[in-house]
């Protein structure tokens, strides 16, 4: 059966057309290209979470730890940077969605996130801590020595689930920092577990008495993650935070904020 010069026609385009289209999809921009384009990294963070991203009182702009290797990076991709606040329950979601390129927040590298964003190098290495009044003398080394006890931890933190997976642990969830260091006081919870470096912190800034207690886990990393997909982003990011890790620039932002390079595993005390 012969086709009518009509039909072959139409037949011609749609295959011109499907191959366009197939082209174009295999050829879809890398995060690099966008962010290039537009002049900017879009980060997100959630402004609330001293001494690694918050608002300072004086200039009512955004500091913080996060905030120094935000700009540092997007200095080295050479692109201006955007931070756009969100609460860290929605942080993930807010990435999924597009709302920002990447996130800089302290998030950790787990195998179910991963599952979701890719990662870039890890750029922050800490244990879990406890922390505990400055009186007690309990001499809580592990997990083991929290049985029946209550643990307060901020919730959606990296280490709610590592305190939840602790069998015979009681584990109160808090919104932040404050209010579970108000309850240890107050005798509500036996201890808290943050980070090593957030534990220091918190010792030295909150005039409350408090002191770090045991490490009772292994070092845990934290990335930037972005939408999986990007390799050309992915390793200019990383050749960004391996040259800062080498031409000491990242080490000056570490020690302004902590007093040591936190891309290296630090020995408890």
């Amino acid at each position: 059966m012969k086709l009518s010069r009509f039909v072959r026609g139409m037949l011609a385009a749609g295959v011109t057309a499907f191959s366009a289209l197939a082209a174009s999809g295999a050829h879809a921009a890398d995060l690099l290209d966008t962010v290039k384009e537009r002049g900017t990294l879009i980060v997100g963070v959630e402004g609330t979470y001293p001494p690694f991203n918050f608002v300072d009182t004086k200039t009512h702009e955004l500091d913080g730890f996060d905030i120094d290797v935000a700009k540092l990076v997007a200095d080295k991709l050479g692109v201006k940077v955007q931070f756009v606040k969100t609460e860290w329950s929605a942080i993930l979601a807010g990435l999924s969605s597009g709302k920002f390129d990447v996130i800089l927040n302290q998030v950790g590298i787990t195998p179910e996130r991963q599952k979701t964003f890719d990662f870039s190098v890890p750029y922050v290495a800490s244990s879990p801590q406890l922390i505990l009044r400055k009186n007690d003398d309990s001499n809580y080394q592990s997990f083991a020595d929290l049985k029946g006890k209550k643990l307060g931890v901020s919730q959606g933190s990296n280490y709610e689930a590592l305190a939840k997976a602790q069998e015979g642990v009681e584990v109160k969830s808090y919104p932040g920092a404050p209010e579970y260091l108000s309850d240890l006081v107050s005798k509500r919870v036996d201890a808290a577990l943050n980070d090593q470096l957030m534990t220091a912190y918190l010792v030295k800034t909150s005039n409350i008495p408090i002191k770090g207690g045991a490490i009772v886990g292994e070092p845990k990393f934290n990335g930037i993650p972005f939408k999986k997909g990007n390799p050309e982003f992915e390793a200019a990011l990383n050749k960004a935070l391996e040259s800062s890790f080498s031409d000491g620039e990242f080490a000056k932002i570490s020690t302004k904020w902590f007093g040591i390079d936190v891309s290296k595993v630090q020995k408890p005390k």
